[in-house]
């Protein structure tokens, strides 16, 4: 019998407390982004990726017990893809691609530009050890197992949002001008280019 899709878990729970130190007045999911707030991009794409998902956004002691509590929640995904929300230009269409290799792999990680980056992808058969998590590092023991079994591939992305997350105001200011970027490859006045492609 085939599998249910991966659930998109969205982890939502920390305090932010890196963006309030570094001089932000808002919780950073809480902080505008091209005019909308941080969480509301990430939302958006996950919602175009077609994929389930779940929101966890109940305070928790570590990013360990989200990842856990928010596995348990959906025992019955057919896989998990883990997402910080302070990943607001992560791409829909990678969060597919990630979801596909799954087919392959125990767990998957996209790499852009030689970084790696999120949403990391994990098999179903990780349930377990998944809602075995506590404490503030997240997956990473499990990731670490399943690499020591070579059971970990990497997919290589041509999207800066899987390493582009939100910790502080530069951090911010840094996605700005990526989604700036991002909305002037199609010429708009907003970006010079008066709505014509120049033949220069």
């Amino acid at each position: 019998m085939e599998l249910p899709p991966p659930t998109v878990i969205v982890l939502a729970s920390g305090r932010g407390e890196r963006f309030l130190a570094s001089g932000g007045t808002a919780h950073k999911l809480s902080a505008l982004l091209g005019g909308r707030p941080v969480l509301e991009h990430t939302l958006a794409a996950v919602r175009e990726s077609g994929l389930p998902w779940h929101l966890e956004d109940v305070g928790h002691p570590g990013m360990g017990d989200s990842i856990a509590a928010a596995v348990r929640a959906t025992a019955d995904a057919g896989g998990w893809l883990i997402l910080p929300a302070d990943l607001p230009l992560v791409q829909a269409a990678t969060m597919r691609r990630i979801a596909l290799a799954l087919s392959q792999w125990q767990a998957v990680q996209p790499v852009h530009a030689g970084a790696r980056g999120h949403p990391v992808g994990f098999a179903a058969s990780n349930g377990a050890a998944l809602m075995a998590l506590a404490g503030p590092v997240g997956a990473v023991s499990v990731l670490r197992g399943l690499r020591a079994m070579n059971a970990v591939g990497e997919v290589e992305v041509d999207d800066a949002g899987v390493v582009t997350d939100i910790d502080t105001l530069d951090d911010l200011a840094r996605a700005e001008a990526l989604l700036l970027s991002r909305r002037c490859l199609v010429p708009s006045p907003a970006c010079g280019g008066g709505g014509k492609i120049s033949s220069a």
